[in-house]
């Protein structure tokens, strides 16, 4: 369910970028402040979690081993034709002739680590970490708006890219599931390594996709607003 909650702002983001032409200058500074919440969660909940439970090794590994895992998914996924799946403005005409394959792979390869992150917090912690959830949601729902009107500019019809954006939603949901299921009595530094993999992937996914799109559309103040988001985060995990 906290999966699927996480998920469902997707959908969100891409019905408010299907009814509104939003500015590429709005969307990169929600963008930015999505992908500062999202740093200091992966920070506070992932990483410091994974530090004090597992040994060096398991985390270290984790984050090294998820980096590769998304360079490498980016790399084919790139090459399948979905490079600018997070563009909010009309692709280049390559991305333009993107497969509805290739843009679900891209936004699985994005949102999978932080939908199975969710459900090891819950084994970390018993209960879930509504920061996290929270960050989830934020940073999901500018990229369901600039990429819902990227592919529009493409070209997609409305019913490929809501039904694209739900199918996403509910393998995010099932993702949360089942990286509780399976990993429910596994040692500390499984679960470490699990949590440093999806912060491994995440923080790459930040840096390769994310931020570069906030910093083109949002202009220098996204520094700002990055800083903004951080500190609501750091803000949620204190309450």
């Amino acid at each position: 369910m906290w999966g699927l909650v996480g998920g469902s702002t997707l959908v969100v983001g891409a019905v408010l970028g299907l009814v509104h032409d939003w500015s590429s200058r709005v969307i990169g500074l929600v963008m930015a402040f999505g992908a500062g919440v999202l740093i200091a969660s992966v920070a506070y909940e992932l990483v410091d979690d994974a530090a004090h439970a597992g040994t060096f090794g398991a985390t270290a590994a984790g984050l090294a081993v998820g980096s590769l895992t998304f360079f490498v998914g980016d790399v084919l996924i790139e090459r399948a034709g979905a490079k600018d799946r997070k563009l909010s403005t009309a692709p280049a005409a390559g991305a333009a002739a993107a497969s509805g394959t290739a843009l679900a792979l891209g936004a699985l390869l994005d949102g999978i680590p932080e939908s199975a992150a969710i459900g090891v917090t819950f084994l970390e912690g018993g209960a879930p970490s509504l920061a996290f959830i929270a960050a989830v949601a934020l940073s999901n729902l500018p990229e369901g708006l600039s990429s819902s009107t990227g592919m529009r500019a493409a070209g997609h019809s409305v019913r490929s890219i809501i039904g694209l954006w739900v199918g996403i939603a509910l393998v995010s949901g099932l993702a949360a599931g089942l990286g509780y299921l399976f990993l429910d009595g596994a040692s500390d530094d499984v679960l470490a390594f699990v949590m440093t993999f999806a912060a491994g992937a995440i923080l790459s996914m930040l840096a390769s996709t994310m931020l570069p799109e906030a910093a083109r559309e949002g202009g220098p103040v996204i520094g700002l607003v990055t800083s903004a988001g951080f500190f609501a985060a750091v803000l949620m995990d204190r309450l």
